[in-house]
């Protein structure tokens, strides 16, 4: 009997589960052309939601796309015409790639220089390394 006040009583002090399940949300990507270049207006919301700087996102689009990019304010400009689902496309294979945890699939990572040139993702919730190609 003991036990089960004791364990109302700590139940009672826990926080409410948050609903919705996960807290990750994938960022989307919002553009739009103007004339032979597409701008992706919420680039740096973008880079900040997940945790990683614009240049190395910048670079990682650079190499997908094979085409010349530059920064202008908050936004990123393009040389070439894309829609909307072929960036978001490209956003979710740089997340599955660089920015989710391969053991937990959470986002709570950050990657790291380990050595000679070699990084790694490193997870803040269960601790997993994994090493990330160039």
């Amino acid at each position: 009997m003991e036990y089960d006040k004791l364990l109302e009583r700590a139940y009672s002090c826990l926080p409410e589960k948050a609903s919705g399940g996960a807290r990750f949300e994938m960022p989307v990507v919002e553009s739009f052309v103007q004339g032979n270049k597409t701008i992706i207006k919420n680039f740096d919301e973008i880079a900040g939601k997940l945790r990683r700087t614009p240049e190395e996102i910048m670079k990682y689009l650079t190499r997908e796309l094979a085409i010349p990019m530059s920064r202008e304010g908050p936004g990123l400009i393009l040389q070439g015409k894309f829609y909307d689902r072929v960036l978001n496309e490209k956003l979710k294979k740089y997340v599955t790639s660089f920015v989710i945890c391969k053991e937990c699939k959470k986002a709570d990572t950050k990657i790291i220089g380990v050595e000679r040139g070699t990084r790694a993702i490193v997870c803040e919730a269960c601790g997993a390394r994994s090493p990330v190609r160039a």
